[in-house]
């Protein structure tokens, strides 16, 4: 489920500690056997638990997950237990603690933005963008994944997505433009981004799969689903959407709603305790 490989992870070690730890190697401690204990502090919904397991594998240490990514945690609810040398122990701990308490975060989010879609419109799609943090994207998909949400894109090369600013260097109309990206790609969906119900309707007109609406605050959304309806098209909102009214989006009729909102969410805090074994 869109794991980290065992080289990502390396670096992530190497970032930390480039040259070992100072502090147990000057104190002598490396080989003591240890063992080392992450739990729930917030309630969460937990994401990065394998690669955290994974990194303490790594470093030579044996690590038990108590409970996968996706899962709900209460306070105090075990998340991970490793036993190891303490060299290993040590290494691993902030590394391994960061990843889950950050990933955890983003899960947590997308978890709440799933389940206020539903109250709005049971089925409706809660879709992450693209638009994570430079160089953590994978890691950002499993998380909101593990919340139940679905990717929107993973990436430019995966689907077909009309912007507005792509139409003025294409020749042609709309009608044209989709004709062309339906014969060079005829097995995608062509979802077409419009920031009025009148764009709407044309792209619709045009041959669209897909309408997303830019920015439409919720009666927007509603203006554009009456006026496209009985056309075989989806509709989608994006821009700005929350847990605070991602219920209101779905009630509007929106049948995915698009966004980014988990990506800025704060992390979750595991609490860890590491004790001599």
């Amino acid at each position: 489920m869109f794991l980290l490989d065992d080289r990502a992870l390396l670096a992530l070690l190497q970032e930390d500690l480039p040259h070992g730890d100072l502090t147990s190697r000057a104190l002598g401690i490396g080989p003591a056997p240890g063992r080392l204990r992450m739990a729930a502090r917030d309630p969460m919904v937990l994401a990065g638990v394998e690669e955290a397991a994974r990194i303490f594998a790594l470093l030579g240490a044996r690590a038990e997950v108590a409970a996968p990514s996706g899962a709900e945690r209460a306070p105090g609810a075990p998340i991970l237990a490793v036993e190891g040398p303490a060299e290993a122990l040590f290494a691993g701990w902030k590394v391994a603690q960061t990843l889950m308490e950050w990933a955890s975060g983003l899960a947590t989010s997308a978890r709440a933005l799933v389940r206020a879609a539903a109250e709005g419109a049971p089925g409706t799609v809660v879709a992450c963008t693209r638009k994570t943090v430079p160089g953590t994207r994978a890691l950002a998909f499993k998380a909101v994944t593990a919340g139940g949400a679905t990717l929107h894109r993973t990436g430019l090369s995966d689907t077909v997505l009309l912007f507005p600013e792509h139409r003025p260097f294409a020749a042609g109309d709309l009608r044209a433009q989709l004709a062309r990206l339906r014969a060079a790609c005829p097995e995608k969906r062509l979802v077409v981004e419009v920031t009025s119900v009148a764009a709407a309707e044309a792209a619709a007109e045009g041959g669209a799969d897909v309408i997303q609406l830019e920015k439409f605050p919720p009666e927007a959304v509603a203006e554009a689903v009456r006026a496209l309806e009985g056309r075989p098209v989806r509709i989608a909102a994006a821009g700005g959407i929350h847990p605070g009214n991602a219920a209101a989006y779905a009630a509007a009729g929106a049948q995915v709603l698009v966004t980014s909102a988990p990506y800025q969410a704060p992390p979750r805090d595991v609490a860890v305790t590491l004790e001599p074994a």
